[in-house]
């Protein structure tokens, strides 16, 4: 059955744009007539025996005529957007596993094989100044390990996320609640630009989408689904940042949540999720990557870099002391990229070998001279 060549990717834009066909009626279609090509071209008596709903056959009988598939995709290439549908090898497959799936993502800039290892970052709009800290040093810790962060690109916590994965070099992703095409919220357009040069800017939603509130809690199982788990950094009872962590819980996916101020509005939904045990309390990017696979996380960041595997630990543990040293300065000393040092110092410190004393420094443990000599 043909249905992930270049060719048929016009007829998954094209159904896209009729309203009530999902990725399970997609998949219908092109299982009954052979592939999405045959499908559009299938006659008018055949559409009506297709086993769709009869108002969902109805629309797309008047929709059909008005919809030119090859030129649906040439726009879309035109404007520099992609997309990747559930017929292709390159969609994510953290995604394809989730239920109700998005039958096509378009997606401006890049996705990677690495961004299977990513965590979304999510929040309150009106952030307070110790979230937006707790933000930019948990992601930046993060990104440099080699995670890609997801967010929404909206004000506050989202916004805070992308822009510290972005300057520490880390690849970012904005899921969006309307069209690729609109920047959303307006003020953001310098954002968006940085994160489609490393990453993408990704929806499901059709060219010219506006951002209306329905779209947003639609977008958000993306989010999470996309992702290992999510994290909340601050969030009142109502937030949409909620919304996110249920479904990160609903596909089965990790959520964690930043502690706040018990007397905090905007800290009292992150505060619910752990005093229900919902969400695992994170206080530094080591708590998160001590729950997925560190081995692959250092993988992924060595084979990025030009420096051959073996031996970081060493060459890490040459260059500390019990004083105090910046992971910047480190890096320099020891002539790694900030990727390698990140996710190595992750394992030492999960190995108990050296310590963070906090803004970013890093110390040798007492006991890890003796370790390594004993090797």
């Amino acid at each position: 059955m043909a249905i992930g060549t270049t060719g048929e990717k016009a007829y998954w834009v094209a159904f896209s744009r009729i309203t009530g066909l999902g990725a399970a009626r997609m998949q219908q279609l092109a299982q009954r007539f052979g592939s999405l090509s045959a499908a559009w071209r299938a006659g008018d008596t055949e559409m009506l025996f297709s086993g769709l709903p009869a108002s969902v056959t109805d629309e797309m009988l008047r929709a059909r005529p008005a919809i030119d598939p090859p030129a649906e995709l040439a726009a879309l290439e035109r404007k520099g957007v992609s997309v990747v549908t559930l017929a292709d090898a390159d969609y994510p497959e953290s995604l394809r596993n989730i239920p109700a799936p998005p039958a096509l993502l378009y997606f401006h800039g890049s996705l990677a094989a690495g961004d299977h290892l990513a965590i979304a970052v999510v929040g309150t709009r009106k952030p307070s100044r110790y979230g937006l800290e707790a933000t930019r040093r948990v992601v930046t810790d993060l990104a440099r390990a080699g995670i890609t962060i997801v967010s929404g690109m909206a004000l506050g916590i989202d916004a805070a996320a992308h822009q510290a994965a972005l300057d520490a070099g880390g690849r970012t992703l904005a899921v969006l609640g309307c069209g690729v095409d609109v920047v959303y919220p307006s003020g953001h357009r310098g954002l968006a630009e940085r994160i489609a040069s490393q990453g993408a800017l990704l929806t499901e939603f059709a060219l010219g989408t506006k951002p209306e509130a329905r779209n947003f809690p639609i977008r958000n199982r993306i989010v999470s689904g996309l992702c290992h788990g999510t994290l909340v950094v601050e969030a009142g009872e109502r937030s949409g940042a909620l919304i996110t962590a249920q479904f990160a819980l609903e596909q089965n996916r990790e959520t964690y949540a930043i502690p706040g101020g018990i007397f905090w509005p905007t800290s009292q939904g992150t505060n619910r999720l752990l005093q229900r045990g919902e969400a695992k309390l994170v206080t530094r990017a080591g708590d998160i990557l001590e729950e997925m696979d560190v081995r692959m996380v250092t993988a992924q960041a060595e084979a990025r870099s030009v420096i051959p595997a073996g031996g970081n630990e060493a060459q890490v543990l040459a260059h500390l002391s019990f004083d105090p040293i910046h992971v910047d300065e480190l890096g320099r000393a020891a002539g790694l990229p900030m990727a390698v040092v990140s996710s190595t110092l992750a394992l030492l410190e999960l190995k108990g070998m050296v310590s963070c004393v906090g803004g970013m420094n890093y110390v040798r443990a007492p006991q890890a001279g003796l370790e390594y000599s004993a090797r």
